[in-house]
C-alpha cells in the first residue's frame, strides 16, 4: 500500500499534532516576540549601548531564518519528531547558559545563537508536519497551529515581567528555559506518517512485506517525497521564485509596524499604560484573524492564493490609514485592522506555499523559502528606520511598509496567472488524446 502522505488523515491523530505545533509556536516565536522585556535589564547589567544589546535579538532572528534549510534537511533525512526534540534541547540550553551572563559575547552565543537555532529546529518541522497530516483542512490546521504564537505572546508579556521582578533577569531566563523543555514533549507527540520518514525504513512502520525487497524498492521509488536532503533545484521553478520574491517583500513590511507602533503612540502623546494595551489588542485580533481565515480557507470557497492576495491588499490599506490616527481611539482601531488582516495572512501563506510546490517538495521548499525570506526581514527594519530618520516622522515607516506590500501583491497575481496558463495548456494537450482514443471504439461500434 502506498505511503499515507498521498492521502493525509485530515483529522484523527492529526489534531494532536496540530495542538503540539500550537504549543511549539508559543514556546518559540512568542518567546522571541516578548524577549524585548529583557532588553533594558541586560543593557543596564553590562552597561552597554542599545545597539550593542540589540544584537542578541538580531542574532536570534538571523539564526532562526538561516537554520530553516538545515532543519528541513534533517526532517527529510530523519524525522520531524527528532528535529523538534533537538530544537527543544537547544532552546533550553540557550536560556539556561544565558543564566550565567558572563559577558555580552556569551549572551550572543547562548540566548542569541543557541536560542535562534533551537527556535528554527522546533518551528520548521512543527509547521511542516501539520501540512503532511492535512490536505483539505490544511489551511485551518495551519491557522490553529500558528495561533499559538498569539495566544502565548498575550500571556508571556505580563508573566515574563513578573518573573524578572521576582527572580531577576538571569533567574527568569533559567525558568523560561525550563518551560521550553516542553517543546521536547510536543516533539514526542508528533508521530511521523509513513511517507514522511525517509531514507531509513526503520524510522517508521511500513506495510511492505519484509521479504519482498523488489516490491519495497519499487515503492520507495514511487514515494511522493524525494530522497534528497534539500532540493536546491526549486530556485529554477518560476512559481517558487515568484512566491519567494513575494516572501521577501512581505517580510520587509511585516517587521516594521511592531517596531514603530509604540514610538508612534508616544509621539502622539499617548500615556505608556495605554500604549501597552495596543500590543494586547494586536495579539488578540491577530489570533482571531488566523482562526477565522483558516476556517474560511478550509471551506474552499475561494482559491487560497486569491484569498492571500486579498488579505495582503487589506493589510497594505490598513497600514496606509494607520498614520492618519491622531489619538488613542483611532490608533487602536487602525491597529486592530492591521493585526486582524496580518493574522489572516499568516494563517494561509504556508498553505499557499504547499499548493505552489506540492507536498513532495514541501519540506525543501519551506527551508528555502525561510532562507530567502530572511533577506527581507534583515533589510526591512533598517530601511524603514532610514526613511523615518530622513522624514523625521514615524509615520513614514508605515507608508513604506504599506507600499512594499502593495508591490508584493503584484507577484502573487503574476504567479496565479502563470499557474492558470499552465493548467489551460495541460488541458489542451489532453483533449486531442482523448478524442483519438475514443474514435476507434466508436468506429468499431458502428460496424457491429
Amino acid at each position: 500500500m502506498q505511503a499515507k502522505d498521498s492521502n493525509p488523515p485530515d483529522g484523527g491523530y492529526g489534531w494532536v499534532v496540530v495542538m503540539s505545533a500550537f504549543m511549539v509556536m508559543g514556546l518559540t516565536v512568542a518567546v522571541l516576540k516578548t524577549f524585548g522585556l529583557f532588553f533594558a535589564e541586560i543593557q543596564q547589567h553590562f552597561d552597554e549601548l542599545a545597539s550593542t544589546t540589540s544584537w542578541i535579538t538580531s542574532i536570534t532572528i538571523a539564526v532562526f531564518h538561516l537554520g530553516a534549510p538545515v532543519a528541513s534537511s534533517l526532517c527529510v533525512q530523519y524525522t520531524h519528531r527528532t528535529v523538534v526534540i533537538t530544537g527543544g534541547l537547544l532552546a533550553f540550553s540557550g536560556m539556561a547558559l544565558g543564566f550565567f551572563g558572563l559577558n555580552m559575547v556569551w549572551m550572543y552565543a547562548t540566548t542569541g545563537f543557541l536560542q535562534g537555532l533551537g527556535i528554527s529546529f522546533s518551528w520548521t518541522p512543527a509547521i511542516s508536519i501539520v501540512s503532511h497530516y492535512f490536505s483539505k483542512k490544511r489551511a485551518l490546521a495551519n491557522a490553529i497551529a500558528s495561533a499559538g504564537e498569539c495566544a502565548f505572546a498575550f500571556m508571556f508579556g505580563p508573566f515574563f515581567q513578573w518573573l524578572i521582578s521576582q527572580y531577576g533577569w538571569k533567574g527568569a531566563l533559567l525558568i523560561i528555559g525550563g518551560i521550553q523543555l516542553n517543546i521536547c514533549v510536543c516533539g514526542v507527540l508528533m508521530r511521523p506518517l509513513a511517507s514522511t520518514c525517509l531514507l531509513e525504513a526503520s524510522h517508521c512502520e511500513t506495510e511492505t512485506p519484509p521479504g519482498n525487497s523488489a516490491s519495497r524498492r519499487g515503492k520507495e521509488d514511487k514515494s511522493p517525497i524525494m530522497h534528497k536532503t534539500l532540493n536546491w533545484m526549486l530556485v529554477r521553478r518560476p512559481e517558487f521564485v515568484l512566491y519567494a520574491i513575494f516572501g521577501i517583500l512581505a517580510a520587509m513590511s511585516f517587521f516594521v509596524p511592531p517596531l514603530f507602533l509604540v514610538p508612534l503612540s508616544y509621539s502622539l502623546g499617548i500615556d505608556e499604560s495605554w500604549t501597552a494595551t495596543l500590543l494586547c489588542i494586536l495579539a488578540m485580533v491577530d489570533f482571531g484573524g488566523r482562526l477565522l481565515c483558516g476556517w474560511y480557507a478550509s471551506l474552499h470557497v475561494t482559491k487560497t492564493i486569491h484569498l492571500l492576495a486579498m488579505t495582503i491588499t487589506l493589510i497594505s490599506t490598513s497600514l496606509m490609514l494607520l498614520p492618519l490616527a491622531n489619538n488613542y481611539l483611532s490608533l487602536a482601531i487602525f491597529t486592530g485592522f492591521y493585526g486582524f488582516f496580518f493574522g489572516t495572512t499568516v494563517a494561509i501563506h504556508i498553505t499557499v506555499l504547499a499548493d505552489v510546490v506540492g507536498m513532495p517538495e514541501f519540506d525543501s521548499a519551506l527551508g528555502l523559502f525561510m532562507l530567502i525570506r530572511s533577506t527581507g526581514g534583515f533589510v526591512g527594519p533598517p530601511l524603514a528606520g532610514l526613511i523615518v530618520d530622513m522624514a523625521g516622522d514615524y509615520r513614514a515607516g508605515f507608508y513604506m511598509a504599506g507600499a512594499t506590500l502593495i508591490l508584493s501583491t503584484g507577484f502573487l497575481i503574476i504567479l496565479d496567472r502563470l499557474q492558470q496558463s499552465k493548467k489551460k495548456g495541460s488541458n489542451i494537450k489532453t483533449e486531442p488524446e482523448k478524442s483519438t482514443l475514443s474514435y476507434p471504439s466508436l468506429h468499431i461500434l458502428k460496424h457491429q
